[in-house]
């Protein structure tokens, strides 16, 4: 749960410079930063601002304007629907996918899905907040993955 940093303006600052910092020492360059829905949105927006880069929205079925792509996947509950729109990335450009949480890696793989149609990079998975005993990261291989707090 991210709400205890969403409170505190000093804590949420501090998130946002480790995240910075990691992706500036990892990759020279990146053209988006892609947010998942929703908390993605709340994380990536002012991340890409400080990189100086573009913010890409993934969201769930019928809240995007104009076409899109849309990929089904299997949630532990059920079945979801995520897209993003067609013009959202050129091909080849590098794009960091980030949420907060990363559970089993099912909304996760199905936004690498949707950026792979579109022919973009994915440069990294990037959460706050990894529950390593649901095992998302291995869903996610061969992309590389990255999380700040991992739970056991």
């Amino acid at each position: 749960d991210i709400s205890p940093l969403l409170k505190d303006p000093a804590a949420f600052g501090a998130l946002l410079d480790l995240l910075e910092a990691h992706l500036r020492a990892s990759f020279p360059h990146i053209d988006f930063i892609a947010g998942l829905d929703s908390r993605g949105f709340l994380i990536g927006p002012p991340l890409a601002q400080r990189l100086g880069i573009g913010f890409v929205l993934i969201r769930k079925k019928g809240k995007l304007p104009g076409p899109t792509e849309s990929v089904s996947y299997t949630l532990e509950y059920g079945k979801a629907e995520l897209e993003i729109q067609s013009d959202a990335v050129e091909p080849g450009q590098k794009v960091v996918v980030v949420d907060d949480l990363l559970a089993t890696g099912g909304t996760m793989r199905a936004a690498c899905e949707l950026l792979a149609r579109l022919r973009a990079h994915v440069l990294e998975c990037l959460v706050v907040i990894e529950l390593r005993p649901l095992r998302g990261a291995e869903r996610l291989r061969p992309l590389p993955f990255h999380s700040l707090l991992q739970y056991d």
